[in-house]
């Protein structure tokens, strides 16, 4: 177990630094940073975890402009989903976590406050042990896409022997659906797509077919596969290139019917999964993808969610350090 050993004489503040939105809006319009931000108090069964990096997701530029909301969401808010740091205080009926535990997961039922803050309030189900190979940037970059990854492949009945189709490989999620793909499902073989100047990078996670969206339809190809993960969209096209009997998941397209054999996920915070692939990430099997741009400083997260939007990130957008 890894944990951060906190100075005797070490007080959590009363305030804190936080990005705030208090309207909707593009990032760069609505988001400011908050110097006197009250540090959230625990819950039963929360913990108090000192936010050491954060990672953006697409959702979270979609929740700061209004076009995702969740039930009993208000403003002003906090965003961020995404965290790694260590375990400060540990409220009633917390059963495994202790006070300097280091400690990643993210908050997907955060309904005000997120992860681009110095402290988040945080279910102790929803958090993992932190790998000891990884640093806090890369932790912090993995919850999402991981267990988006991970539970999407499931869902769609990946197994031994059969073969896997990532349809935006070089993305946060799709890095690691092919690696998971290869080392935690063993797919007998694995393609993706990308542009041109990311081929070598699929590859080296483990692709066995590199294909150029730029110059190849996928969907025209003759080589057929077991399952196809969708990560860009329109899964009108990724039907076309599913074996008689495969499925195909989405996580782009969630309010709209879908083309059989095609069906929408998205993940839920689960500590399980987490603990489930942590030997694959001790192992160095599969390995976090952060972006070269990354890590954006605390005081650049603004610069991060104007980088993310251009959707060319590749892995994942993080922010670190956090003050």
């Amino acid at each position: 177990m890894t944990r951060t050993h906190l100075a005797a004489n070490f007080v959590i503040p009363a305030k804190m630094k936080a990005w705030v939105y208090r309207e909707h809006g593009n990032a760069a319009d609505v988001l400011g940073l908050d110097p006197e931000l009250e540090v959230p108090e625990v819950q039963e069964g929360q913990v108090l975890v000192k936010v050491l990096a954060a990672a953006l997701n697409q959702v979270d530029a979609m929740r700061v402009n209004g076009v995702f909301q969740l039930p009993g969401f208000s403003l002003p808010a906090v965003p961020g989903y995404d965290l790694a740091g260590v375990v400060v205080k540990a409220g009633r009926g917390v059963k495994e976590l202790k006070v300097g535990d280091e400690v990643y997961g993210y908050m997907w039922h955060a309904k005000k406050d997120g992860t681009l803050a110095e402290y988040v309030a945080v279910e102790e189900s929803y958090l993992a042990l932190k790998p000891k190979k990884l640093s806090f940037e890369e932790a912090a970059s993995l919850p999402v896409v991981i267990q988006t990854a991970y539970g999407g492949l499931e869902k769609a009945g990946l197994s031994p022997g059969k073969s896997l189709l990532v349809l935006g490989g070089a993305g946060g999620v799709g890095t690691l659906a092919i690696q998971l793909g290869k080392e935690v499902f063993g797919a007998s073989r694995v393609a993706a797509t990308s542009s041109t100047r990311k081929l070598d990078l699929l590859k080296s996670l483990g692709a066995d077919l590199a294909i150029d969206y730029t110059k190849v339809n996928f969907e025209d190809l003759p080589e057929k596969f077991d399952v196809v993960y969708d990560a860009v969209g329109p899964s009108e096209r990724a039907v076309k290139a599913v074996k008689p009997g495969g499925s195909v998941v989405t996580i782009v397209e969630h309010n709209k019917a879908l083309p059989p054999p095609a069906f929408s996920f998205a993940a839920t915070s689960d500590c399980s999964t987490l603990e489930k692939l942590k030997p694959f990430l001790e192992s160095g099997k599969v390995k976090p993808m952060i972006d070269p741009k990354s890590p954006f400083p605390f005081s650049q997260a603004i610069e991060a969610f104007s980088y993310l939007q251009t959707g060319r990130a590749t892995g994942k957008v993080v922010i670190h350090p956090i003050p």
